[in-house]
């Protein structure tokens, strides 16, 4: 069964930045577009990036683009998701999931299968 797990969440004041981490257990990661989204207390899940599995292609939510950046390390079997300029509006649980692909629409439709139990991002002075 597939398993991720993230972390890297905290608390962050407005204008810092966080790394999220998103691992695997028990398969590999590189055989996978890996997509991030995130779920806002009382709010709808948002998808904010992916990366591909075969040429690291990435793609991001208009929302986010020039403040998240999505990469992987394959050899250490991991996705990142870093956020600079933290908004109060970033607050959130951040997830990342497996998906067939890479590309805007994965990202706006949310179109991912499994996922993780997430990473809690709070932003606030």
């Amino acid at each position: 069964q597939v398993q991720l797990v993230e972390s890297g969440g905290g608390l962050v004041q407005p204008g810092g930045s966080l790394r999220l981490s998103c691992a695997a257990s028990r398969f590999t990661l590189e055989h996978y577009a890996i997509v991030w989204f995130r779920q806002a207390p009382g709010k709808e899940r948002e998808g904010l990036s992916c990366i591909s599995s075969s040429d690291g292609r990435t793609a991001y939510a208009g929302s986010v683009e020039g403040r998240f950046t999505i990469s992987r390390d394959n050899a250490k079997n991991m996705v990142y998701l870093q956020i600079n300029s933290l908004k109060p509006e970033d607050t959130a649980d951040y997830y990342c999931a497996t998906s067939w692909g890479c590309n805007t629409i994965v990202v706006v439709t949310l179109d991912f299968a499994s996922w993780g139990q997430g990473t809690q991002v709070t932003v606030s002075s």
